[in-house]
């Protein structure tokens, strides 16, 4: 008899520790609230340079906020925006945002940050580019000199900027030398590295994968290769499903202070110099 009482105390025993595990469990869960989400579209040049893996979990710490970030080319990041399927954009592409708010889609567009737009290519520089002024001349001899270039092709915002390029220059872009990618930045760079090719790229990814590229800068410094960074938020009065108070918060995140302070210091210890400018303060 003695031996069924230990058994049983041993048993109720155990079902009390299971009880008591529950409760503190849900306890627990009670505690700390459910990250709420937050749909991030975004260009890969801010994925593949890096800054988002910054930024992002700084972010989600302090806002409570659990962010889905989809990385493509600005122009499916806006028409991802159009159609209510993102809440809040990190985009590069000026007269496309632009056109984006002016049709009602986006509110609060604001300036986050810059850097540069590079013409990269084999260290060699079989179409002796190096040196020559002006990128639209220098696009004008690419196209002359057939030299084998690697476009985006994805309606980025370094895809439209490309595409400026052989407009100003008067040339509708094809042949065997001339190759559409269809990728990201990152997946470009390796694409032109491969294939000892030219590629317009943003310098911030360059930098972050030179190291394992063919590819050296062989055209820098036009006025007309600059790129700024915005910020916007989805139009809830057009999806009212968007998380509005995320993506005001993420922006509000992305042009404080604190932010911008990171922003203006990342890379600068891995490559000697930041990959990004700050903007917001510009804006007064």
């Amino acid at each position: 008899m003695t031996h069924w009482m230990n058994i049983r105390t041993q048993a109720w025993g155990v079902c009390l520790m299971a009880m008591a595990i529950a409760v503190l469990g849900m306890a627990m869960a009670t505690a700390q609230p459910t990250k709420r989400n937050l749909i991030l579209a975004t260009t890969t040049s801010t994925q593949d340079s890096g800054l988002l893996d910054v930024l992002i979990p700084l972010f989600e710490q302090h806002m409570g906020y659990l962010v889905k970030t989809i990385a493509v080319g600005t122009g499916e990041a806006l028409a991802m925006g159009a159609r209510g399927e993102a809440d809040v954009l990190l985009v590069h592409a000026p007269d496309a945002e632009a056109k984006f708010v002016a049709e009602g889609h986006g509110l609060n567009r604001r300036a986050v940050m810059h850097n540069d737009f590079i013409l990269v290519g084999p260290p060699e520089d079989p179409a002796q580019l190096w040196g020559r002024q002006g990128i639209v001349q220098i696009f004008k001899h690419l196209a002359e000199a057939q030299a084998s270039f690697v476009s985006r092709g994805d309606n980025s915002g370094t895809h439209q900027l490309e595409q400026r390029l052989w407009k100003q220059v008067g040339i509708m872009p094809k042949g065997r030398w001339y190759l559409e990618a269809g990728q990201g930045m990152g997946a470009t760079l390796r694409i032109a590295s491969e294939r000892k090719a030219y590629a317009l790229t943003d310098r911030g990814t360059y930098l972050a994968l030179q190291n394992t590229l063919q590819l050296a800068i062989v055209s820098e410094g036009d006025k007309a290769l600059a790129n700024f960074y915005s910020v916007i938020e989805v139009n809830p009065a057009r999806h009212v499903k968007v998380s509005h108070d995320g993506a005001r918060a993420f922006a509000d995140f992305m042009v404080s202070p604190e932010t911008q302070a990171i922003i203006k210091t990342y890379g600068i210890d891995k490559f000697g110099q930041p990959l990004f400018f700050p903007d917001a303060s510009s804006e007064g």
